[in-house]
C-alpha cells in the first residue's frame, strides 16, 4: 500500500500493547464534489479518530473535518464553508465474508496492519458537501427578467403577467381577480 498521511499502522494494537489509540491526520483526497459544492483543489480533509481494536476487525470513530466552496442555488454567489462530521466504521479483514459469501460493503476493508482511513473519509466529505449551498436562508436570488442580484435592492422591473395555470392558487391566497 502506498504511504499516505491517512493511512494508520495497528500493528501495537494487534500485539496488545495497547486496546484504542487516537489518530489525527490530514491529506489531500482528489476528487470530492458534489453537484453544487466541492472541497477545494490543493484542501486537505482531516480525520481525527479513535481506533479500537475489536473481535473481528477494528471500529474508527472520531470526526471528519473538511473546507467547502460552491455557488449560491439562488443568487449564484461564492459560497464557502467547513464542516465537521461524526463517523463510526467498523474496518475488517478481506477475508471475511458475508452470509451470501460475498465481500461484507458494509464495513471498510483492513490490510494487514495497515488501515486507510482515505476510503472513509471520502464517504464522509461526498454525502456532507451540501448538494444545493445558499450564501444565507433569505437569499432573494436574481430577478428572472433581468437577472440583477435582489439581494442589493429591487431591480425595478415590472412584475410579470400572471401565469393561468396559477391562477387557482393565486385566488387562494388572496392576490388573484377571480
Amino acid at each position: 500500500m502506498a504511504s499516505s498521511p491517512l493511512v494508520v499502522n495497528i500493528a501495537a494494537l494487534r500485539r496488545g500493547h495497547e486496546h484504542r489509540r487516537r489518530e489525527q491526520r490530514a491529506g489531500l483526497i482528489p476528487g470530492l464534489q458534489v453537484t453544487g459544492s466541492a472541497v477545494p483543489p490543493g484542501d486537505e480533509v482531516s480525520v481525527d479518530v479513535l481506533v479500537e481494536l475489536v473481535d473481528g476487525g477494528v471500529v474508527v470513530s472520531g470526526t471528519v473535518q473538511f473546507p467547502w466552496t460552491g455557488e449560491c442555488r439562488r443568487c449564484l454567489a461564492p459560497v464557502s464553508g467547513t464542516t465537521a462530521v461524526a463517523v463510526r466504521e467498523l474496518y475488517q479483514p478481506h477475508d471475511r465474508r458475508g452470509p451470501a459469501g460475498d465481500e461484507d460493503e458494509d464495513t471498510y476493508p483492513l490490510a494487514g496492519d495497515q488501515l486507510d482511513l482515505a476510503p472513509l473519509a471520502r464517504d464522509a466529505v461526498l454525502l456532507e458537501l451540501p448538494q444545493a449551498p445558499l450564501c444565507r436562508d433569505d437569499c432573494a436570488g436574481l430577478c428572472p427578467t433581468c437577472g440583477a442580484d435582489r439581494n442589493a435592492g429591487a431591480c425595478g422591473c415590472p412584475a410579470g403577467p400572471v401565469d393561468p395555470r396559477w391562477a387557482a392558487l393565486d385566488t387562494l391566497r388572496g392576490r388573484g381577480n377571480a
